[in-house]
């Protein structure tokens, strides 16, 4: 018998001038990139902090703060694979993933099957198990006025008995 846990998580980062723009994964070509500590990916670190509260284990700040040195400019691609490996530490597995990117630009539709396939390859998953959406907000808020992005994720993650 199996158990599964659902976990939510939610991330926004500004844009900025001078950064690189990385999301699920992917470089993308933009005049602008997310500011963070890390490389600011805005998906990868909802979905860690979805996976982490899933198995009830805090968030992402918690196991990898932002005033570490050991975390400054790390890929973010690091931080989902060490996330996987300490839900495992609890006997779970990610069982998928559905997210949200919110951005006005750039457009995300053509490259979603190659976040997909980078976070599916990190996390040891199938890529059909990974379900990447990309919204705007029609041009209302900090997204629509283009100073930030945004990410939704919501995971299921398994345990085996």
């Amino acid at each position: 018998m199996s158990k599964i846990r659902v976990g939510f998580g939610y991330d926004v980062h500004q844009l900025v001038e001078g950064r690189e723009l990385w999301l699920g994964g992917i470089r993308f070509e933009h005049s602008k990139g997310l500011l963070g500590h890390s490389d600011a990916d805005v998906l990868i670190h909802a979905i860690c902090d979805a996976l982490l509260g899933a198995a009830n284990m805090r968030d992402i700040g918690f196991h990898f703060p932002d005033n570490s040195e050991a975390f400054h400019d790390i890929d973010s691609k690091i931080l989902l694979r060490k996330t996987v490996e300490l839900i495992a530490t609890k006997g779970y597995r990610v069982g998928n993933i559905d997210a949200t990117v919110c951005a006005e630009r750039p457009k995300l539709k053509a490259r979603i099957p190659e976040m997909q396939e980078c976070l599916a390859e990190v996390m040891g998953i199938d890529a059909d198990e990974v379900s990447i959406k990309a919204t705007t907000t029609e041009k209302l808020g900090f997204t629509g006025r283009e100073e930030g992005i945004s990410a939704y994720a919501t995971v299921l993650i398994e345990k085996e008995s």
